[in-house]
């Protein structure tokens, strides 16, 4: 996967928008006004993507390229490196993981205008 492939795959996920609090070369997804999907826009080195706390800690045991997230939460979140052995499928269905987790957490009223976006 590619930065205009996961770019690309982000923003079909209902209500996702994309913004660069950090500085320009960070890109922000986030739905709801939360944030799900964290990457540097240059490098495409590393995912950073919000996790359920046990779910987490299982990943990073089970895959080398997994660990706790870089400048967040490490309870909470997991960096992903790309590149070192990470598939295509992983990198979605995580992302969707993490989607879905910030969506669950929203009020009921805030999911259902997602859906209409």
């Amino acid at each position: 996967m590619n930065i205009e492939d996961f770019h690309d795959f982000c923003l079909a996920l209902p209500g996702t928008t994309v913004e660069t609090p950090f500085g320009p070369d960070t890109l922000v997804f986030k739905a709801g006004g939360k944030i799900f999907a964290l990457t540097d826009l240059n490098t495409f080195a590393s995912i950073n993507l919000k996790c359920d706390p046990e779910r987490a800690v299982e990943l990073r045991e089970t895959y080398d390229y997994v660990c706790p997230g870089y400048h967040m939460n490490k309870k909470h979140w997991n960096t992903v490196l790309i590149g070192t052995g990470a598939t295509d499928n992983q990198l979605r269905q995580w992302t969707r993981d993490s989607y879905d987790l910030i969506v669950a957490s929203l009020p009921k009223a805030q999911r259902g205008l997602l859906d209409k976006v």
